[in-house]
């Protein structure tokens, strides 16, 4: 499966959506980025299952802003709906293969039941300090 633009309007179902879903924020202008893009492309060919989504941050710079982008390539993973990981910065072939597997093998149950635990710490912690 070739790699999907997504813009403003289709960033957020794309990332909600049951399933695995990888974003690469990039730029045209940006070095690094071109470098990464054949690997990103060859990963997303490898995984026909999963979803590879591309980000121009030159022209969705309102999104890029609202998921605080300061430095490009920026990768994101997103599984049923939540955010997985996030990191600035080429990777190379076997670390985005190693990346892509990991993300495979999550526990979404854990996965929730930990947001969840840290969900209940951060509103205690603020009725402490009220």
């Amino acid at each position: 499966m070739a790699t999907v633009a997504l813009t403003l309007d289709t960033f957020e179902k794309t990332i909600l959506q049951e399933g695995t879903v990888f974003v690469d924020f990039w730029a045209g202008w940006c070095g690094p980025c071109m470098q990464f893009a054949p690997n990103y492309e060859a990963a997303s060919e490898a995984n026909p299952d999963l979803v590879f989504a591309k980000v121009d941050t030159e022209d969705q710079q309102q999104l890029a802003a609202a998921m605080n982008i300061t430095s490009i390539p920026t990768i994101m993973a997103f599984k049923d709906g939540i955010g997985v990981f996030a990191q600035a910065g080429a990777l190379p072939r076997p670390m985005l293969d190693e990346l892509v597997s990991q993300v495979r093998a999550l526990d979404m149950d854990e996965v929730r039941s930990d947001l969840a635990r840290r969900e209940a710490e951060a509103a205690g912690a603020e009725r402490a300090e009220a």
